[in-house]
């Protein structure tokens, strides 16, 4: 009777990690072409070095490229996000500013959240939703506890943080759940 269970405790492991490894080569298959190159740490496939191509009479448009499906899309020059929903369709957009630590463009998922933390620069943030780390800083979306007032880092401390209003940071984390896709641009 032992060697019938961990027959099937087997089985089902084996089963479980074959449909991960498929659907990561899926994944991994289904990344356009925009978006191919060489993996960043943490990242799926990087996305093109050059900046992506945005829209001349609307910046705040949904630069092309950036895959599709739902995700969270970030530009690392425009210091902007984007909510896309699982039809493609922008929920919102917003201006965030970010810590002295930029992510590689590359496709990631949101690893970790945490409710209310103290960030890297000491300051208390709310709706922490992280993705990757970078020289060993965590990277991610976060909103300062208060006013949201910008707050002067110490220059030597590194920083990680993704600073948004309170009310962007309770949308981002309402839809930035474990799992969910994160591609960074330029």
């Amino acid at each position: 009777m032992a060697g019938t269970s961990a027959g099937i405790v087997a089985g089902l492991t084996a089963a479980a990690l074959g449909a991960v490894g498929f659907l990561a080569y899926q994944a991994q298959t289904t990344v356009p072409a925009k978006l191919g190159g060489s993996p960043g740490p943490g990242a799926s496939a990087a996305a093109a070095a050059s900046k992506a191509p945005r829209h001349r009479h609307n910046p705040t448009a949904l630069p092309g490229g950036t895959g599709a499906g739902e995700r969270v899309v970030y530009s690392v020059d425009d210091d902007r996000v984007w909510l896309i929903d699982a039809h493609d369709r922008v929920q919102r957009t917003f201006p965030v500013r970010p810590g002295n630590l930029d992510p590689l463009p590359g496709t990631y998922w949101v690893s970790s959240r945490s409710n209310a933390v103290t960030g890297s620069d000491g300051v208390p943030i709310e709706h922490v939703v992280r993705f990757t780390s970078v020289d060993g800083v965590a990277v991610g979306f976060s909103a300062a506890v208060g006013d949201g007032s910008p707050t002067a880092a110490d220059p030597g401390v590194k920083t990680g943080g993704i600073r948004e209003t309170r009310a962007d940071g309770n949308l981002m984390w309402q839809f930035a759940t474990i799992g969910v896709r994160v591609v960074v641009i330029r």
